[in-house]
């Protein structure tokens, strides 16, 4: 029977040697006949874990119910109750240590692919030629939102369906936060990102770009200008480096960079403003999604060898099992137990080598992960004129610094409550500037909560 079959519908991709010359989305999207015959396998649990698992607890048993039934238009309202931005989820959420990991199904065989159906329902909606926004009616408060990121933009969508007046300062010339800058073409399309944040505009919500927010207007002038309470969600745009000799070589970039001149400059069209420079041969420093997102990015403007450079096992890399996996089909070369130690340039002051050494795994550290040990003797040179690291990022301190009482922590993160409320009155943070860089639904769970705490605290003034 299908609603027994043991694995998931297979998502139909691009051909790996088609894909490394284009950024054209990877996944192309199941089918309708392949999206019933996912739904089929949820055995609409009554405990519901997966629901519990999901940072914005989208009820995922009612909408597959609904898809099961043929009820596409409902399905897609269940999930908008609950989520702001259900086309992206559907694309970049790691379901598979949420939602997924809950799902009863999958203790015999695979979870139901429960981000596959959401993008389905999501792309369904949004290719449907009239959808109505209804604007609820006005509270006359005003609540100004700092980022338009995926925390922000969930916040902005939660407020302003309480009819609250939202206006969200963004600092680039494009709204998206992470969706925009960081996030590949062939992974997250702009255009589903744009159609999104068009839905927001269209219940009310306000966005100002170009607006740097700690330098044209700080928290207290926002306060002064008659808005009620602050969210801010500045994310973590700060590159982290490792501090090592040759990183002020010419050719060595923060990950932060390459991918914004990418896909947010769209440095691999032929009329380029902003144009990245032909190179050979290529190596990425990290191990979780960014670094995925870098390299795989690096096939496609035309680099003849790309590597991962990782001091772990590749057992121990954070990034999603998928990105892994397609970046292997796209021919990038995996290094692992390698650290490097110095970036080496010629005469020119360019990069031309990574000096490395080999690693071997001892003790766990206190991420829980087994601590890289030098192996000694053990260096080497690999050859790459282009050096990308993809060692994490920290919070901009530009909202910090010209707002004193915002207390943050050692990392430059602001400290919140439960309710995302920060140390000073009437100011709410989350996402990325509160937790360092994570996943966007977790910080589309922390807008969403503190767009909850937001209205009570309207409601009481």
């Amino acid at each position: 029977m299908a609603d027994m079959a043991m694995e998931k519908n297979a998502m139909p991709v691009q051909a790996p040697e088609e894909r490394r010359h284009n950024f054209e989305e990877v996944a192309l999207g199941y089918t309708a006949e392949q999206a019933a015959a996912e739904a089929q396998r949820c055995l609409n649990c009554r405990t519901r874990p997966c629901v519990a698992g999901c940072p914005v607890n989208v009820d995922i048993p009612d909408f597959i119910a609904k898809l099961r039934a043929g009820q596409e238009e409902a399905a897609y309202e269940s999930i908008a109750r609950h989520s702001s931005l259900p086309a992206v989820c559907g694309r970049v959420c790691p379901q598979e240590s949420q939602c997924e990991k809950n799902c009863v199904r999958g203790i015999k065989g695979e979870a139901v692919a429960i981000g596959r159906l959401e993008r389905y329902v999501a792309d369904r909606h949004n290719a449907r030629a009239e959808k109505k926004v209804e604007r609820p009616e006005p509270s006359g408060r005003r609540v100004a939102v700092i980022g338009a990121g995926p925390a922000g933009l969930t916040c902005a969508g939660e407020l302003a369906r309480q009819g609250h007046g939202v206006t969200v300062f963004e600092s680039l010339h494009l709204a998206g936060g992470v969706l925009s800058y960081g996030i590949p073409e062939f992974r997250l399309p702009k255009s589903i990102v744009a159609g999104e944040i068009e839905g927001l505009k269209a219940l009310g919500v306000e966005i100002r770009t170009n607006e740097v927010i700690g330098k044209l207007h700080s928290v207290d002038e926002l306060f002064a200008a008659g808005y009620e309470a602050v969210f801010v969600s500045t994310g973590a745009g700060l590159p982290n480096f490792m501090g090592i000799p040759g990183e002020m070589l010419l050719g060595v970039y923060s990950a932060n960079e390459y991918l914004t001149r990418i896909n947010l400059m769209k440095a691999y069209r032929p009329e380029a403003e902003t144009p990245l420079a032909t190179v050979r041969r290529v190596a990425v420093i990290g191990g979780g999604n960014v670094a995925m997102d870098a390299a795989r990015c690096a096939v496609r403007m035309g680099a003849e060898e790309v590597s991962i450079v990782y001091r772990r096992s590749e057992a121990e890399m954070p990034a999603r099992r998928e990105e892994v996996e397609h970046a292997k089909e796209e021919g990038i070369v995996f290094r692992t137990l390698t650290n490097p130690v110095e970036i080496l340039g010629d005469e020119a002051g360019h990069a031309r080598a990574l000096r490395c050494a080999r690693m071997e795994l001892g003790e766990p550290d206190a991420s829980g992960r087994r601590r890289p040990v030098a192996v000694a003797g053990s260096e080497f040179e690999l050859e790459a004129d282009t050096v990308i690291m993809a060692i994490g990022t920290s919070p901009n301190p530009l909202v910090k610094n010209t707002t004193p009482d915002l207390e943050t922590d050692r990392r430059g993160c602001f400290v919140v409550d439960e309710s995302m409320h920060t140390s000073k009155e009437g100011v709410w943070a989350g996402g990325d500037a509160v937790t360092g860089a994570a996943t966007v639904i977790s910080a589309m769970g922390a807008g969403k909560k503190a767009a909850a705490a937001i209205c009570d605290y309207l409601q009481g003034k």
